[in-house]
């Protein structure tokens, strides 16, 4: 290939590059896209296969950052339900299809688990801060372990297994999804036991749970509303109009004089 050809090549390749790069757009709230805004949250609801192996050991479960946490038990003190509801901090978007490509939550919960003999010898595990790939189809988080894990930003925590609802931002309105069938990661599950300190049937118990829970989201989409003119800037336009009507009326006397 000639050199000229070799650069045009170049070019091409690096307008194709920045093409593909211009349609994607990471929005947080307040931000302006095609005159709306957005905003939204989610909310992970575990499994009863997953609540389960926690009351296999005892884990205690609390709410970390910006996450509302609804726990429910029975009157024994076993988990009927529990859910952690989170507000939205991003929208990626592919700015020409209105495809969502990912959402991401700020907050979420911590997994507190006590020495137990075969089941744990104690740690604890936060998961907080949710994203969602849509292309990848995996749960990425921020993980706060205990037992040595310490803090893991952006790591595949969950695969899921099924993606309904809308994920098309057309316009205003509001849009709802689901994110169904969460398999945990093999990393995720040694971070998981390793934070947890679990031990032969703590991990049993955990790597029986085929099926950790759901994701429900919502994405609120809404006009952006015109900034009203203050009073003062009516009256400088005000002024601005009768000095233009002045400035016009002065030259039409001048053009007659001449006449």
């Amino acid at each position: 290939m000639k050199p000229t050809l070799k650069r045009l090549a170049a070019a091409s390749l690096l307008c194709t590059m920045g093409y593909a790069q211009a349609a994607v757009v990471t929005l947080v709230p307040g931000d302006e896209f095609d005159g709306l805004t957005a905003s939204g949250s989610a909310t992970l609801s575990f499994s009863l296969q997953l609540l389960e192996a926690l009351d296999t050991g005892q884990i205690e479960i609390s709410g970390f950052g910006d996450a509302v946490l609804d726990v429910q038990r029975d009157p024994q003190g076993f988990y009927t339900s529990v859910s952690a509801s989170a507000p939205g901090s991003s929208i990626t978007l592919n700015t020409e299809t209105r495809d969502v490509l990912g959402v991401a939550t700020t907050g979420g919960a911590t997994l507190t688990a006590p020495a137990l003999r075969s089941i744990s010898s104690g740690g604890f595990l936060t998961v907080s801060d949710l994203r969602f790939d849509v292309n990848a189809m995996t749960v990425y988080a921020t993980i706060i372990g205990g037992n040595g894990v310490g803090t893991i930003n952006n790591f595949a925590l969950w695969k899921a297994a099924t993606l309904t609802g809308e994920t098309k931002v057309a316009g205003a309105g509001t849009y709802n999804n689901s994110i169904s069938g969460l398999t945990i990661t093999s990393q995720g599950f040694e971070v998981f036991s390793q934070s947890l300190g679990l031990l032969n049937l703590g991990r049993g118990a955990l790597s029986a749970v085929t099926d950790f829970g759901s994701i429900s989201s919502v994405i609120n989409a809404v006009p952006v509303t015109p900034a009203i003119p203050e009073p003062s800037t009516y009256a400088l336009m005000g002024l601005g109009l009768v000095g233009l009507a002045l400035a016009t009326r002065g030259r039409g006397l001048s053009a007659r004089a001449q006449a």
